[in-house]
C-alpha cells in the first residue's frame, strides 16, 4: 500500500510525517523504517524506528531506489512500514512523472505486505492520476 502526504515545500509534511511515525510504531508488531536526505530529524523519532540518511548511498534514480527498497525488505522480513521525507528528492523524480515508480511501489507492498509512506511536495492537482487515490492528507 502506499500513502501520500501531498503539499508544497513548507507546510509542515515532514513534521506530520515525523508524527505519523512515531504514533505508527506504538501500535506495530514488526519494523518500521524512515528514510530522509540527512540524519537531522534522529532525535524526533522513535529509537524503534531505523532511520536511514539515503544520501551515504550511491543512489541517482528511481530505478536504484527501488533497488535499494528492496534490499531493505529482503533483510528485514518483519518490516511493516517505511516512511520516505522528500520522496522526490530521494528518488530523483523532481520535475518527473512518478506514475510508474508509484505503481511499482504499489507492487511490492501487495507482495511484501508493505506500507509506504510518501512526503511529496506537490499539490494533489499536480500529482498523476494512479497517484491521487494514495493521497492520505493534502497540506
Amino acid at each position: 500500500m502506499v500513502q501520500i502526504i501531498a503539499g508544497k515545500k513548507g507546510k509542515g509534511k515532514t513534521k506530520h510525517l515525523l508524527d505519523r511515525a512515531n504514533f505508527a510504531v506504538k501500535d506495530s508488531n514488526g519494523s518500521i523504517v524512515y528514510l530522509d536526505k540527512s540524519s537531522k530529524h534522529m532525535y524526533e523519532l522513535s529509537n524503534k524506528i531505523r532511520l536511514i540518511n539515503v544520501n551515504e548511498y550511491p543512489i541517482t534514480s528511481s530505478e536504484g531506489l527501488i533497488g535499494f527498497i528492496c534490499g531493505i525488505i529482503s533483510q528485514d522480513h518483519d518490516l511493516e512500514m517505511m516512511f520516505f521525507d522528500s520522496f522526490l528528492k530521494l528518488a530523483s523524480l523532481e520535475g518527473e512523472d512518478i506514475s510508474e515508480t508509484i505503481a511499482t511501489l504499489e507492487k511490492i507492498g501487495e507482495k511484501y505486505h508493505v506500507t509506504f509512506v510518501l512526503s511529496i511536495s506537490l499539490d494533489v492537482d499536480h500529482l498523476p492520476e494512479n497517484a491521487k487515490a494514495d493521497v492520505i492528507v493534502s497540506l
